[in-house]
């Protein structure tokens, strides 16, 4: 299955509550089930359930967006690095992301 399908997938199945909640809400969702993905990974449990929910969670906010989600990553990742525009990348190896954010309990 490509990830157009699966994006259309998860619009027939959610739409009607996606739209309901609103792009705000959904975000809100995707960050919580991110924080998810975090804690099973630090706990090393559950970590593919809580993978499947950022990306279903993911591809609703695209939705409502209105965004090809696999449109825009082939464009972006398709075929080479987008920093260094090599395949496989040869960018300078970074332990963290430039921007920190601090990871808390969202409520």
């Amino acid at each position: 299955m490509q990830l157009s399908e699966i994006q259309k997938n998860i619009y027939e199945m959610y739409i009607h509550h996606d739209s309901k909640r609103g792009v705000e809400k959904t975000l809100e969702w995707f960050l919580t089930e991110v924080y998810e993905l975090y804690s099973a990974v630090k706990e090393g449990s559950e970590i593919g359930g809580e993978a499947a929910d950022v990306l279903a969670w993911l591809l609703s906010l695209c939705n409502l967006l209105d965004i090809d989600l696999e449109k825009e990553f082939m464009e972006k990742y398709g075929d080479k690095c987008p920093k260094c525009r090599t395949y496989p990348c040869r960018c300078e190896y970074r332990e963290t992301p430039n921007k920190r954010v601090k990871i808390s309990r969202i409520q």
